[in-house]
């Protein structure tokens, strides 16, 4: 197949892409240009084609999403903070940039797998939630993803277009962005290797469902061998929940660095846990514990 990642050369992206070209796909990555994007790739840069720009530029879209077998929207702002801070450019990148996907989609007949996030769900449902779930985020991120995840069933509905919709559970692994924008637990690394004491918003007590970044690529990969998954959407999680305190501890105890307590952060939702039993009807399982995939991506950041 001819397929288009759109922030291909991301974490997420990056991994599915390798994956894509290994199983004899030809691969086209769309990503704005960084350090970060051309090192995630740089393994494998020969065997793609890479456009640089953003999805916020609607004729960028367009070109590459012609003739393309399927297009999986994986180009975001990602970070809660920031969002808090600058929410229109969450809501130009994540709400206007799909919606250009899907108008690209729309007129070029390609099928679409759109990555949403749990964070739609938001807090204060019974859990496990479902995909029937109400969605009810707590921050501006989330309500932009929340925004395209239902745009993309308007589409589905409205227009005909041929789109599947995952909502992962919170991932890590290699390659994840650390600093100013990163993930809790790529910061927490990043932290430690710097010997910089691990900081903890509130109690710690908050619970996330994690899965390690080969894991969803296999979803990702199993919703691609399908073709009976049109206007579905699916969440993918490992049934793994570790409190923030809990991997901070983890990350301490093996760093040796302390953990210092803040004030809680607004917008945070205090946890809740996915179900994910339609996709293991599927047949899809995770295979990496997230004890030990944490340990592995601290093996491998820190020497």
């Amino acid at each position: 197949m001819k397929i288009l990642i759109t922030g291909g050369a991301g974490f997420q992206g990056s991994h599915l892409a390798e994956r894509c070209l290994d199983s004899g796909h030809e691969v086209t990555l769309l990503n704005t240009l960084s350090d970060d994007a051309e090192d995630n790739i740089s393994s494998f840069r020969d065997r793609v084609s890479v456009v640089w720009g953003s999805v916020t530029d609607a004729e960028i879209v367009e070109k590459p999403v012609r003739g393309q077998d399927v297009v999986v929207h994986m180009a975001a702002r990602i970070n809660v903070d920031e969002s808090l801070a600058d929410p229109r450019s969450f809501l130009d990148v994540n709400v206007c940039g799909t919606l250009n996907v899907l108008e690209a989609v729309r007129q070029s007949g390609s099928r679409l797998i759109h990555a949403s996030t749990c964070e739609v769900y938001g807090y204060g449902q019974q859990s496990p939630l479902s995909e029937h779930a109400e969605l009810n985020p707590y921050s501006p991120y989330a309500a932009s993803k929340a925004a395209a995840d239902r745009m993309c069933f308007g589409y589905h509905k409205s227009f005909g277009v041929d789109v599947t919709i995952l909502r992962p559970s919170n991932v890590y692994g290699p390659r994840q962005k650390a600093g100013a924008g990163g993930a809790v637990i790529s910061i927490f690394t990043s932290l430690a290797a710097s010997g910089k004491p691990l900081k903890v918003f509130g109690t710690g007590d908050q619970r996330r469902e994690y899965i390690h970044v080969t894991d969803l690529v296999n979803a990702y990969d199993l919703v691609l061998k399908r073709d009976d998954l049109s206007g579905v959407t699916i969440n993918v999680g490992s049934g793994e929940t570790p409190s923030i305190g809990e991997i901070a501890s983890f990350i301490s105890e093996k760093m040796g660095v302390p953990i210092h307590r803040d004030s809680p952060r607004p917008g945070e939702v205090p946890g809740f846990a996915l179900d994910s039993s339609f996709i293991r009807s599927l047949g899809y399982k995770t295979n990496v514990r997230f004890q030990d995939g944490l340990g592995q991506y601290l093996d491998q950041r820190i020497p």
